[in-house]
């Protein structure tokens, strides 16, 4: 039986989405990050992270916005992708780091979680789950 290569699965593909879902978290330009979650994700695609689901652009914006301000916008943290993507059909997998921006842990990892995300025939994001693998530390 042939093989064949669907769009969403090239690595050229896929590696643009995640290149650009792990910039969306960083972006400190409210305008820019409003484009970026719009051309990610599907009007009603959705995201399920530690018990909690954000619910089409305006949700998706805010949660990104919330995040951002939390731990990039602070300073705190940058954030990161590991080099361990996989791909299988319509699904990609990776794993996302915030590591610390400053003080002595500098560049080390604080937060990890495994990223799971389901893709339409277009390669906008339909689900993403976020299943952390490690913790921020209790402060």
């Amino acid at each position: 039986m042939p093989q064949t290569t669907t769009p969403q699965t090239t690595t050229t593909r896929v590696d643009r989405i995640v290149r650009r879902y792990v910039a969306v978290w960083s972006e400190p330009d409210a305008t820019a990050r409003k484009r970026a979650v719009a051309e990610l994700w599907v009007p009603d695609g959705i995201e399920f992270v530690e018990g909690t689901q954000f619910h089409g652009h305006d949700g998706l914006l805010d949660r990104v916005a919330e995040a951002y301000g939390l731990f990039v916008g602070s300073g705190e943290y940058q954030i990161a992708c590991d080099d361990d993507i996989s791909v299988h059909d319509d699904v990609v997998l990776f794993t996302i780091q915030l590591k610390h921006a400053k003080g002595p842990h500098v560049g080390e990892v604080a937060w990890a979680a495994r990223v799971f995300l389901v893709l339409d025939d277009e390669g906008r994001i339909l689900q993403d789950y976020h299943l952390t693998v490690q913790p921020l530390p209790e402060s």
